[in-house]
């Protein structure tokens, strides 16, 4: 008996613990204090008694939560209301983002939420999981892919994730005229927020300050408190974020009952006023459209500039060509050292090239050859890179340095030495001072001769010229003769057998053979006597507009020693200073190098010998075999009788196995000089 009337005694005790567990909490806030809210991240309440959520800091989240948690039990469904006035306002120039969120949450430690489009409520990993215990209203103003949202100007609600389970955009059911209208939420107008949870569904509704709650919510959607928030313990407040988008975000008030206690109404009179941002000086449309006009002139200018530029200098590199590099210029310097190839720069030019005068840092001074050409096979041009590097390591005081090369789209630019004194041709024919005197002609022909003589048998590849004439003989500052333009040698190893057959050079200058046998030491052996034919007499081996029985010095010079006049090819412009005997022995050893058997011509080692008295000539004469007799075959093989040039070049592949489609053509002199 005793213990039952102590259980019902204690019955309204346990009933007062439960009605405590599940306390009615009503607030309502017209404006808050510093110490009414928990505040974190850019959050704070301003002066004027206005909860500002975000400032105009980029990348920031800014949370205000009430500070005790409402408990509920599961023995009687919970249920709320709350309405709020909110304010989205831009930052001046910029178009504001990115949300504000009403949040109810089993925590306030939202550190790991990230801003932007995540609001501070999630990140990346914490993003639809279970665990986040998180239900909220979210009135976003940025456009998300990622989270499926409508448009940039919606209202939705979330259940532990940014995807909404259900959201419309931002617009009110007007109950005047029974229609929906848009409401746009970043335009710094307040905002009325209603959200009321009855245990089982939760409504959404918003209006314009000073519009009644409408009839009808914007968002209804069944809803499980229990299921989100299972130990039955639950924060309400607020969360925002900026990013890239920056906008000040305001809460002017707040109302909350729960329990279904009345909502207290908001005295609106009371509100503080939100703040407008005052942009600087205002600037027209029409000043900013000039200025957007002005800077898009210069971006272009600017983007122009900088393509002319780049494809001024703009270069052709292979990775094969590492091997190459230290022979490489780049096209800038060579660009810079001849002033743009100004024409005041130009030395010379020729039918497939140019030659330009260059400075190179320390005063240096070079001459550039321009050459055309078309893309070749790159195996052929490799073979002429490689060809030209060779001739750069050549060493001979009668030879001119190749330094190097570079290659660009359409063209080939050869480097060498610049020759103060120019070609020797321009004195030959083109009366040139001062004029060159005997001893200067033959000391020329002993320079020459000594630098084939290197090239055949003391380099450490015999190299062959196949193009030694007058215009290809550089003189330097002491009227000394350096062979230049290498632009059509080849090189084989000692020994070895030449590799090239092509038929190339200058008519009056080719062997006969080069058809058939191709070149090698003796077809360079051939051209030089032409051209000591041409040094002596002053004119070239062939030209037509001459009588017919001149027209081909060496028959001439071979029929004027058949009637015993062979003193008389020699160039009149010598007049008396000059020796009889050097003249004719020249004169002699340019018919014997021109024979038309290679064998019975003598080497270039010989040649020199001859040249220097140290060894006497062979017996020979006019009627000795070969002895200009084959002129006429060569010039046939490979001249036509229509020609208007004194001289033409043959096509010379790079590479002897391409097709004639594949090859590039180098040609003319290297290197021209001007005199002093």
């Amino acid at each position: 008996m005793a213990r039952g009337l102590l259980f019902i005694w204690m019955i309204p005790f346990v009933h007062l613990i439960s009605l405590s567990s599940q306390q009615d909490i009503r607030f309502v806030y017209t404006g808050f204090g510093p110490t009414d809210l928990y505040l974190d991240g850019v959050a704070s309440v301003l002066s004027s008694r206005l909860l500002q959520l975000t400032d105009a800091s980029s990348q920031k989240t800014g949370h205000a939560f009430y500070k005790q948690p409402f408990e509920f039990n599961s023995s009687e469904p919970f249920s709320f209301s709350t309405h709020f006035i909110c304010a989205f306002v831009p930052k001046p120039g910029v178009i504001g983002g990115h949300g504000i969120a009403f949040v109810a949450s089993s925590s306030t430690d939202f550190t790991q939420a990230d801003p932007t489009q995540y609001l501070g409520l999630f990140n990346i990993s914490t993003n639809g999981s279970p665990s986040s215990h998180v239900l909220a209203v979210e009135l976003d103003t940025v456009l998300s892919a990622e989270f499926d949202d409508i448009d940039n100007n919606h209202v939705g609600i979330d259940v532990n994730s940014l995807k909404s389970v259900v959201s419309a955009p931002a617009s009110y059911f007007s109950n005047t005229e029974r229609m929906n209208k848009a409401i746009q939420l970043v335009s710094g107008d307040p905002v009325q927020v209603w959200v009321d949870y009855d245990g089982t569904v939760l409504n959404v509704s918003l209006a314009p300050l000073k519009v009644q709650k409408p009839i009808q919510p914007l968002l209804s959607r069944a809803i499980n408190l229990s299921e989100i928030f299972p130990d039955r313990r639950v924060f309400v407040g607020f969360s925002a974020s900026t990013g890239s988008l920056i906008s000040y975000q305001y809460v002017l008030g707040w109302s909350f009952s729960s329990g279904g206690v009345l909502l207290q109404d908001m005295d609106i009179s009371k509100l503080p006023h939100v703040p407008r941002p005052k942009a600087g000086n205002k600037t027209s449309p029409l000043l900013i459209s000039l200025l957007i006009l002005m800077a898009l002139v210069v971006l272009a200018a600017l983007g122009g500039a900088y393509f002319y530029r780049r494809n001024k200098y703009a270069e052709v590199r292979d990775p094969w060509e590492k091997e190459y590099g230290p022979h490489r210029f780049s096209y800038k310097s060579l660009y810079k050292a001849t002033k743009g190839f100004k024409k005041e720069r130009l030395l010379g030019k020729g039918g497939f090239g140019e030659i330009y005068k260059g400075t190179l840092p320390l005063s240096r001074q070079i001459a550039v050859k321009r050459v055309s050409h078309k893309h070749n096979a790159e195996q052929g041009m490799k073979q002429f890179v490689a060809e030209v590097v060779s001739m750069g390591s050549l060493k001979h005081r009668n030879l001119v340095p190749l330094l190097g090369y570079c290659r660009r789209k359409g063209e080939l630019l050869l480097v060498s030495e610049y020759m103060l004194n120019g070609s020797l041709d321009q004195y030959l024919f083109d009366n040139k001072d001062p004029g060159l005197s005997w001893s200067q002609r033959l000391a020329i022909l002993k320079d020459i001769a000594s630098a084939l003589s290197y090239l055949h048998t003391e380099a450490d590849k015999v190299f062959i010229h196949r193009d030694i004439k007058a215009s290809n003989v550089m003189l330097d500052a002491e009227f000394s003769g350096r062979l230049g333009d290498f632009g059509m040698a080849r090189f084989h190893d000692h020994g070895a057998s030449p590799a090239t057959t092509a038929a190339v050079g200058t008519v009056g200058y080719m062997a006969p053979e080069l058809t058939t046998m191709g070149a090698s030491t003796r077809t360079d052996v051939y051209a030089f006597g032409a051209f000591m034919l041409e040094v002596t007499c002053g004119r070239r081996p062939v030209e037509p507009e001459m009588p017919a029985e001149k027209q081909y010095l060496v028959k001439w010079v071979c029929e004027s020693w058949k009637r015993v006049s062979l003193h008389e090819v020699k160039d009149p412009r010598l007049g008396g200073e000059f020796s009889l005997e050097e003249v004719e022995m020249v004169l002699k050893l340019g018919l014997l190098c021109t024979n038309i058997v290679p064998e019975s011509r003598p080497t270039m080692e010989e040649v020199v010998q001859y040249l220097n008295w140290s060894l006497p000539l062979p017996e020979i004469s006019p009627y000795s075999p070969g002895i200009g007799a084959f002129t006429r075959v060569v010039l046939e093989a490979f001249s036509s009788s229509s020609a208007s040039s004194t001289s033409r070049r043959l096509p010379d592949p790079l590479n002897s196995s391409s097709s004639s489609n594949n090859s590039m053509f180098v040609t003319h002199t290297i290197i021209y000089g001007q005199g002093r």
